[in-house]
C-alpha cells in the first residue's frame, strides 16, 4: 500500500508514534509519505520506501494567522495525485483531519477517492478540541473520517463524552519496538550521572502545565530525604523555570540535572531506576511505556490512559493527581530495597512487551485493508 501520514513533527508523543508507525510500515513493504511542515524529529533516515513532503506556508500580510490547514490540504492533493496514494492516515483531529477532509473533497472533483484514518491522541480531544471555538470542527472531522482510532480506552470514552460522535472508535494503543530492548546498552555508564550509592530518578516531558513539573520535584524532594538519589529532567517548556526556582529554594539544585530536549531518550532511561509522571492528564503515557521498556518502574498519576500502561503495584504505582506524599512513599518502597527494585524492573519490562510494535502494526494494516476493500 501507498500510505500518506500527517502528523506534528515535534518531540510530542503523537509525532513520535506517527513516525515509528510509518517507519515500521515501510519495513513491512509499504510505501510511506510523511506530509508535514518539517522533518519529523524521530525520522532519522529516509529510505526507498519513505518519503518526506514539506508543507510550505506562504507569508501573506492579508492573513493575521497563516492558513496552515489550507496549505496542508493543497499539498495532500498534490502528493496523492503524483504518488497514487491509497490511504491517508492523519494524527490529530484538528487541523489534520479537517485538512484531510478538504483534500478528499478536492480529489473527488477529479474522480479520486481517498479513504482517511484519523487517530486521536489526546490534546486534540481533551484540551483544544473541547474548546467551544473548535468543538464543531472536531466533531465534524471525526464523524467524516472513514475510520477513527484512539490510543487508549480512556481517550475513546472521553471523546464519546465530549462530542456527538456517530462513528465507531477503534482502540489501537500506542506501541514500542521491543526488538531495540532485548539487551541493555553496552555503554550504559551510571557513573556519569550518579555516585554508586545513589538511585537515578528520571522525568521526560514537554514541561507544560498538564505535566505538573513542580510535583515531580516535590516527589523527588521527599524521596531524596529517605533514599540517596539524583533526578534527571529531560525536556523543556513553560513550567521549567518555576520548577527550577522551587528546586533552588529547597536547596535541591545540586541533585537535579536539567538536560533540555534530547534525542537520546533510551540511553538516559537505560540507567534510570525510577520514572516519575504525575501528570494532570495523559491519554496514554508513551513516556511511561518507553521507561518500562528500559526496565524502569513508573510512579504516575492514575488519570486518563495511564492505568492501562502502568499497572498499579506491578510495574510501579498510580496515585491521585497531586498526591505527592503517596507518590513519594511508593517511590521509597521501590527504591529502598535492591530485590524489590529488581522485581519491579522485570515486571515493567514484561508489561511493555504487550505493546510491542509487531503486535500493534497489523491492527492498523487490517484497518487500511478494510477501507480499500470497500472502495468502489
Amino acid at each position: 500500500m501507498k500510505i500518506a501520514i500527517v502528523c506534528y513533527p515535534t518531540f510530542g508523543g503523537s509525532g513520535v508514534v506517527a513516525t515509528m508507525l510509518g517507519t515500521a510500515l515501510a519495513h513491512r513493504g509499504h510505501e510511506i509519505h510523511f506530509v508535514t511542515y518539517k522533518m519529523p524529529v524521530r525520522l532519522e533516515l529516509l529510505s526507498q520506501k519513505i518519503f518526506f513532503h514539506e508543507v510550505d506556508v506562504e507569508e501573506y500580510p492579508l492573513f493575521h494567522y497563516q492558513p496552515y490547514d489550507l496549505a496542508l490540504s493543497s499539498k495532500l492533493v498534490n502528493v496523492v495525485q503524483e504518488y497514487k496514494i491509497d490511504v491517508l492516515h492523519v494524527h490529530y483531529a484538528i487541523p489534520h483531519a479537517y485538512a484531510g477532509y478538504m483534500a478528499q473533497q478536492m480529489l473527488k472533483d477529479q474522480g479520486i477517492t481517498l479513504p482517511m484514518v484519523t487517530t486521536l491522541h489526546g490534546t486534540d480531544i481533551t484540551l483544544v478540541g473541547s474548546h467551544p471555538v473548535y468543538k464543531p470542527s472536531v466533531t465534524f472531522s471525526i464523524n467524516n473520517s472513514d475510520v477513527v482510532t484512539s490510543v487508549s480506552a480512556s481517550l475513546k470514552q472521553d471523546t464519546l463524552d465530549l462530542f456527538d460522535i456517530k462513528k465507531e472508535i477503534n482502540v489501537v494503543p500506542n506501541f514500542i519496538d521491543m526488538s531495540l530492548y532485548k539487551t541493555e546498552f553496552s555503554d550504559c555508564d551510571r557513573s556519569i550521572m550518579a555516585f554508586p550509592n545513589e538511585r537515578i530518578v528520571t522525568h521526560i516531558s514537554n514541561m507544560r502545565p498538564v505535566k505538573r513539573i513542580k510535583d515531580v520535584v516535590r516527589v523527588f524532594e521527599l524521596l531524596s530525604q529517605e533514599v540517596p538519589s539524583v533526578l534527571i529532567m529531560v525536556g523543556d517548556g513553560s513550567d521549567r523555570i518555576e520548577a527550577e526556582e522551587y528546586a533552588r529554594s529547597r536547596k535541591l539544585q545540586h541533585k537535579i540535572k536539567w538536560l533540555g530536549n534530547s534525542s537520546e531518550i533510551d540511553r538516559i532511561l537505560c540507567f534510570s531506576d525510577l520514572f516519575l509522571l504525575p501528570s494532570e492528564k495523559e491519554s496514554f503515557g508513551l513516556a511511561a511505556l518507553e521507561a518500562m521498556a528500559n526496565r524502569t518502574p513508573v510512579i504516575s498519576s492514575n488519570t486518563g490512559g495511564l492505568p492501562e500502561v502502568n499497572e498499579n503495584g506491578v510495574t510501579g504505582y498510580t496515585s491521585d493527581v497531586g498526591n505527592v506524599e503517596e507518590m513519594a512513599q511508593n517511590a521509597i518502597h521501590i527504591l529502598k530495597d535492591d530485590e524489590v527494585l529488581r522485581g519491579f524492573k522485570e515486571s515493567a519490562f514484561a508489561k511493555a512487551k504487550q505493546f510491542d510494535i509487531q503486535l500493534i502494526i497489523p491492527q492498523y494494516e487490517k484497518l487500511y485493508e478494510s477501507l480499500l476493500h470497500v472502495q468502489p
